[in-house]
């Protein structure tokens, strides 16, 4: 029972501002991303879109054609930094959707966690990034700076709300500042890894696949560009 309501409860913190459905599986995959990067991509691409179209409709010459080369050499890239990015993680495995490539990883193959400067899955001797799960050491600085202040203050609450987060361990996208949300993502992978690392169907080989959706339209792009540009 103790067990079921911590899964229960990790499902509800999955991340920041999202909210999951009452009626949706028991296990459902968390799924962990950036929404400042979703947003800051959302923004470039209307910009970007609102920019190419009046080039396409208000040029002449070859500017139209050029403006319409261009649109894949931008667009794909932003989509592929700001929106793609993702971390799935399941019962049986974690899948690391970066850029240019998703990495999956069961879980009895995960070595290591951490999070420095960036958060990092360590596996099979190797070590692959979640841009998913960005690190800011500025939010992490203030957190700091909250706790050691609250201490030095003698504030009673700051005790009661750390004696709360140690009973509820760390849970990602719950109200609590004195912790940074990579921070919190981290420490909830690792505890998924330990927990299911003996489950059966989490062993396997760790699968990495090329995200050539992105590549080869970027790369088709360019080509267009340069060749109307040298012409």
């Amino acid at each position: 029972m103790g067990q079921n309501r911590h899964h229960d409860r990790i499902r509800r913190h999955a991340r920041p501002g999202h909210c999951r459905p009452a009626d949706e599986p028991k296990y459902a995959d968390q799924v962990f991303r950036s929404m400042p990067g979703i947003i800051s991509g959302v923004m470039l691409l209307l910009v970007a879109g609102w920019l190419i179209v009046d080039a396409m409709v208000s040029s002449t010459g070859k500017t139209p054609w050029v403006a319409l080369a261009a649109a894949p050499v931008f667009a794909f890239p932003v989509i592929a930094y700001t929106l793609r990015p993702a971390v799935t993680a399941g019962l049986d495995r974690v899948v690391i959707r970066n850029p240019l490539r998703t990495v999956t990883v069961p879980w009895a193959e995960v070595e290591g966690l951490r999070a420095g400067y960036s958060a990092e899955l360590l596996a099979g001797g190797r070590s692959f990034q979640m841009w998913a799960v960005p690190v800011s050491l500025r939010q992490r600085k203030k957190a700091n700076r909250r706790v050691a202040r609250s201490a030095a203050e003698g504030d009673p609450r700051a005790k009661l709300a750390a004696e709360a987060r140690a009973r509820r361990g760390a849970v990602p996208g719950a109200p609590d500042p004195n912790r940074a949300w990579s921070d919190q993502v981290v420490d909830l992978l690792r505890e998924q890894a330990e927990r299911n690392a003996v489950r059966p169907s989490a062993k396997g080989e760790i699968t990495v696949a090329w995200c050539w959706w992105v590549i080869a339209p970027t790369l088709a792009g360019l080509v267009a560009l340069i060749t109307l540009l040298s012409v």
